[in-house]
């Protein structure tokens, strides 16, 4: 039998090979996406990388589950991650309601929570909730540069792997670090120029996923609360912050836009690989930073969180400042 240290290996592969065959303009999985209000991108770009992921995590994550045995709430998450992933490549290619696409995030979402025996009072599923479910869809809202969704994914899943290896769960720990080598497959061909994109096929199953396994992680007191929300923040950040600051507007949020501030920074002239590689720093920085403040006494955690939101909003002013130069142009 196939050693199970070798799952994200395993992983790896079948994600590139997967990703690979949906680059092929006579796969069955070829979906174009063209350009819209909300593109980055300037010519149509098949959009079905999320079918490698998730084939590299769903095959390494079986191995996984029946070697070493899956608590029923790591068994929902899997199942549920399936589930998204099937009916947004449906989605991807004939389009559905939005109103069948959130109820089936509700679904995965119940039945995670009524499986994972979460800490707390009871009141706490509905923020649970809400989580899972935002989680998911504030993934496909960041899912719109060459190489940020995956690359996101590598950063977030293997700081989870390695926080739970920390606490001693290497089921948990095989699982994270699969998700990451197949995330890590796919961007083989997503950087930029990227010849194929992640699509919701990949992006809300990966963050129903972030958001699961970050539940259960805590549910096994492997990590704080705090802990994913801090290795997943600078998805997190961008896309709440840019959602409230349309609510606040007026605007209709559920409508394509360009005013995420990685989309600004692209069209700033930093261009894809720039950006991406900026968030790559950001984000190897807050998992690490993460790793390190873990076994720390709550007081120096709250305060090495405290200084990362302090930059989190200096970031934020700087590139407002440089979007408003660049809309009113040269003085």
């Amino acid at each position: 039998m196939l050693n199970e240290w070798y799952m994200p290996l395993l992983a790896f592969g079948l994600a590139w090979w997967l990703t690979r065959m949906c680059c092929d303009p006579g796969s069955v999985l070829y979906f174009l996406d063209h350009p819209n209000e909300r593109s980055l991108h300037v010519r149509p770009t098949p959009r079905t990388g999320g079918v490698g992921v998730m084939g590299g995590v769903l095959g390494a994550g079986l191995v996984l589950g029946l070697v070493r045995g899956f608590a029923p709430s790591m068994w929902a998450v899997l199942g549920g991650a399936f589930g998204l992933a099937v009916l947004n490549l449906v989605d991807d290619r004939s389009g559905l309601p939005a109103r069948v696409r959130f109820a089936a995030q509700a679904l995965a979402a119940l039945v995670f929570l009524g499986l994972a025996d979460l800490p707390g009072p009871g009141w706490g599923l509905l923020p649970a909730f809400l989580g899972l479910v935002w989680m998911a869809n504030l993934y496909n809202f960041m899912d719109g540069s060459d190489g940020l969704a995956g690359g996101m994914a590598v950063f977030g899943f293997g700081a989870c792997g390695l926080g739970a290896a920390f606490g001693g769960n290497m089921t948990l720990a095989l699982l994270c670090a699969s998700i990451a080598a197949a995330a890590g497959g796919f961007l083989c061909f997503n950087f930029h120029p990227a010849r194929i994109f992640m699509g919701d096929v990949g992006s809300v199953p990966l963050g129903y996923m972030a958001a699961g396994l970050g539940l259960y992680g805590w549910q096994q007191g492997l990590w704080p609360l705090w802990f994913p929300l801090a290795v997943f923040s600078p998805f997190c950040a961008d896309a709440t912050v840019t959602l409230l600051r349309r609510a606040w507007r007026g605007e209709k949020i559920w409508l394509p836009h360009r005013t995420h501030y990685y989309q600004r920074l692209v069209q700033l002239g930093w261009g894809h690989r720039r950006t991406a590689l900026f968030a790559y720093g950001l984000m190897c920085a807050c998992g690490v930073g993460a790793l390190v403040i873990l076994p720390f006494a709550f007081p120096v955690q709250i305060g090495v969180i405290t200084i990362g939101c302090i930059a989190y909003c200096i970031i934020g002013v700087l590139v407002d400042q440089a979007w408003r130069r660049h809309q009113n142009g040269p003085t």
